[in-house]
């Protein structure tokens, strides 16, 4: 049968909506299905509860939806051209390191209008009824990609794409039509396991296996309580989020600059003075970061990370007096925080 809709008509529309790359994918994730349950049943989901709750409708497509015959998977790179060195920001313990994802605008708004705008410019050429996902809604869009072959899941768990790098993110479309599917992408890691002893925190415990408790960027943005005292100081001066296992990977040679103009530096978040950042009030927080993904975590959790990160660095008197302050803050996460970084501060400076 002819498909309702060619390849090549579903990449120039996808291009047009500003994705770099698409592809499409069945709905069979067995095996995948198989190793998150595995994963769940370990533990290393940690408090994201979320995807116990979601259940098996996680890895069922035509269960989370009704009717869904095929999954569009799409991608749109995001590495900020515009944004300062990553290593040489890591490196100064002065400053805050974001992830790079997130220095623009919040990336969940960007891709669902865009995912929005493809969904309706297929459903004006062929009617169907379809969802669209990005990464909040309960999709293995990673096994999904891969099936789509837009890239291989790395030793690191991210997806890698041979001529993309990692520094992607993934939106999907669930829909009843019945289009091609495309060729799962081949695994490229080779011997390399480059990702795994760069990790801080060692939360790549094994080959394609993440174990989120120690992650920087579970322990940063998805834990809303108290860092494990065992991590604090593996963290750094990493604020949100966490890169190290992408800037260590050789297949980054080939990411792509964004070409969305939202996906540009904002509020000079690339290379943030820590003593600057502690100090802002929650109005501060919300208006800095208005239409950020940074905002989603609130202003608790994004002092607590910054306290933290000033206690990896040096004891200098800005520092310690931010801190004191920080001591006595009303909310209790952040006043233990600013204690545990105070007294190290205090330590390194006798």
């Amino acid at each position: 049968m002819e498909p309702p809709i060619s390849r090549e008509e579903l990449q120039e529309m996808a291009r047009a909506a500003g994705f770099s790359r698409v592809g499409v994918a069945g709905v069979d994730l067995a095996t995948d299905e198989a190793r998150l349950l595995q994963w769940l049943a370990r533990g290393h989901h940690g408090r994201m509860h979320y995807m116990e709750r979601h259940g098996t409708r996680r890895s069922r497509p035509a269960e989370l939806i009704p009717g869904t015959a095929r999954v569009i998977s799409l991608a749109m790179d995001y590495w900020p051209a515009d944004a300062a060195p990553a290593e040489p920001v890591l490196a100064d313990p002065r400053l805050g390191y974001v992830s790079r994802y997130a220095l623009g605008r919040d990336y969940h708004k960007v891709l669902r209008q865009a995912l929005a705008s493809l969904a309706d410019a297929i459903a004006a050429r062929v009617p169907h009824s379809y969802r669209v996902f990005v990464d909040s809604g309960p999709v293995l869009e990673k096994p999904l990609a891969r099936n789509a072959g837009l890239g291989w899941i790395g030793k690191h768990t991210n997806l890698i794409g041979s001529d993309a790098g990692s520094y992607f993110f993934l939106g999907e479309i669930l829909t009843d039509l019945p289009l091609p599917v495309d060729e799962p992408a081949t695994a490229h890691c080779g011997s390399c396991s480059a990702c795994m002893p760069a990790c801080p925190t060692q939360a790549i415990i094994a080959p394609f296996e993440l174990d989120a408790r120690r992650c920087i960027s579970y322990l940063t943005i998805e834990l809303r309580e108290s860092i494990p005292v065992e991590f604090r100081a593996a963290i750094g001066n990493r604020i949100y989020g966490c890169d190290d296992c992408q800037l260590v990977c050789p297949w980054n040679k080939f990411a792509r600059a964004a070409a969305h103009p939202d996906f540009r530096v904002r509020q000079e978040m690339d290379a943030p003075r820590l003593v600057e950042l502690a100090g802002w009030s929650r109005e501060d927080f919300e208006s800095r970061f208005e239409g950020s993904a940074i905002r989603r975590i609130g202003h608790e959790a994004f002092i607590r990370n910054v306290v933290v990160a000033l206690g990896n660095g040096p004891p200098d008197e800005a520092a310690l007096a931010v801190l004191r302050q920080r001591c006595s803050d009303d909310s209790a996460i952040i006043a233990e925080h600013a204690r545990w970084a105070l007294d190290r501060l205090q330590f390194r400076a006798s």
